[in-house]
């Protein structure tokens, strides 16, 4: 399996989910697993726009990451290149639902070892990752 597939349903229009991706600010709150931090040093939100920051971890760990933003249609979807290891691509889609917006989270690893050796931590890794979207959007 190379394919990660969560959803979340928030009670929130599309616009709403969407500007919590498009502020580079609100971003860096709400990225990545629980008890991470974000330090962007460039987040060109625009399609081909490259976007390189430092996660820090809880432990103190520091992570560095290039992605490149692939895609982007506003208020419907946002596609993210990831540029170093471990290589995925991870395709946002916005849709419209009877309680605000379905999130459809698609991540794709390019190797399915790697995808395999990281399961563990990127299964609860994504879930977390779309509560704190949740709370941003919620937040406002």
């Amino acid at each position: 399996m190379t394919t990660f597939q969560p959803s979340r349903d928030i009670p929130a229009p599309p616009a709403a989910v969407f500007a919590a991706f498009a502020d580079p600010q609100r971003l860096a709150i709400w990225w990545g697993p629980d008890g991470f931090t974000n330090s962007f040093e460039l987040c060109d939100f625009r399609p081909g726009g490259a976007w390189n920051f430092t996660m820090h971890g809880p432990d103190g760990s520091h992570y560095r990451n290039q992605s490149r933003f692939e895609e982007i249609e506003p208020d419907r979807k946002v596609v993210i290149a990831h540029e170093c290891e471990p290589y995925f691509r991870l395709t946002v889609e916005l849709s419209p639902s009877a309680t605000g917006t379905l999130v459809r989270w698609t991540q794709v690893f390019d190797d399915p070892q790697v995808a395999a050796a990281v399961r563990h931590i990127v299964e609860p890794a994504n879930e977390q990752n779309l509560t704190r979207l949740a709370a941003e959007v919620a937040a406002g």
